[in-house]
């Protein structure tokens, strides 16, 4: 039997393999204002930041203003992309078929942006009704506001609560708010959650057995 109660996942790079293709966006139309950026370096740089401080990193790499409409140009653009190429992670949709306890969706993306990666990948069920989105509370990672938000609105204690993240900004958040947090290490090209994390692990099959221990 679970010592936690309620599961609460973070959505790019736990339950969606979002990131490099966001990353990957960013890194185009800020090359194309003459920022010079490398794509897998800016996969280390940008993972789990907030929308808002990469375009302010691109800002200080040009050294002027973004053009106004630069983030509903990326919006438009991801969207797309996402439309086309996004993928649940793998061994994901077997976790949330089988967790035998409620579990939420606390992400830094907007509400729109996440639903509709869920959809797309099928894992919107899971989720309806139980999206948290950094947008909403204009709070982002790494505060921990959106995990204590969660785990309010789905009624439980953040000692009671599990956090899955992917990025140190996430992992930095849920600590700062009492939770445990088992850091996905698939992606952690820096190797920097192990230090932080209450455990890692790198192959989402792994969870279930994890959170029984």
């Amino acid at each position: 039997m679970s010592k936690y109660e309620c599961i609460i996942f973070d959505c790019d790079g736990v339950l969606i393999d979002s990131e490099s293709i966001a990353i990957g966006v960013l890194v185009d139309m800020a090359n194309d204002l003459g920022a010079k950026m490398d794509k897998h370096q800016s996969l280390i740089d940008l993972k789990g930041k907030s929308l808002n401080l990469c375009m302010q990193l691109i800002s200080e790499r040009i050294k002027k203003e973004l053009p106004l409409n630069f983030e509903t140009d990326y919006r438009i653009n991801t969207f797309e992309a996402f439309r086309k190429e996004i993928q649940p992670i793998n061994g994901i949709k077997e976790v949330l078929e089988n967790l035998e306890i409620p579990y939420c969706v606390a992400s830094s993306g907007p509400e729109n942006k996440i639903r509709l990666n869920l959809e797309v990948t099928g894992l919107l069920p899971f989720f309806e009704g139980n999206i948290f989105s950094c947008y909403a509370i204009q709070k982002w990672k790494p505060e921990p506001d959106v995990y204590l938000w969660a785990a309010r609105t789905m009624g439980f204690k953040p000692s009671e609560c599990l956090v899955i993240e992917d990025s140190l900004s996430g992992v930095k958040g849920a600590i700062r708010g009492g939770f445990d947090v088992f850091g996905y290490t698939e992606h952690d090209y820096g190797n920097e959650l192990e230090a932080l994390s209450t455990k890692t692990f790198s192959n989402m099959s792994n969870l279930l057995e994890m959170i029984e221990a």
